[in-house]
């Protein structure tokens, strides 16, 4: 049987997908200037972790590429001296 070669590329006016508009993350850091980064503050540094225990990307929590490293050095911070688990308990 011979078929005839499959198009690749899809007719113009098929795309029906509309984009929704996504606003843009505002670091929180970089917003409330008096909102500090420590590494014994475990409550703030919560927000920034999965459930797993794994840090959380930029794009998802909305930081700044600056405070973003500072978030995640001071998660590491806390977990060697014990006030943050490596992993959930439920893993």
């Amino acid at each position: 049987m011979n078929r005839a070669p499959r198009k690749t590329t899809k007719p113009a006016g098929t795309h029906f997908m509309r984009r929704t508009y996504m606003r843009k993350k505002v670091c929180r850091f970089c917003a409330d200037r008096n909102l500090k980064i420590d590494y014994k503050d475990s409550k703030l540094l919560r927000n920034f972790v999965t459930e797993r225990g794994k840090i959380m990307p930029r794009r998802i929590t909305g930081n700044c590429a600056y405070h973003q490293r500072r978030v995640a050095k001071a998660v590491k911070m806390s977990r060697i001296v014990s006030i943050m688990p490596y992993t959930s308990i439920n893993v």
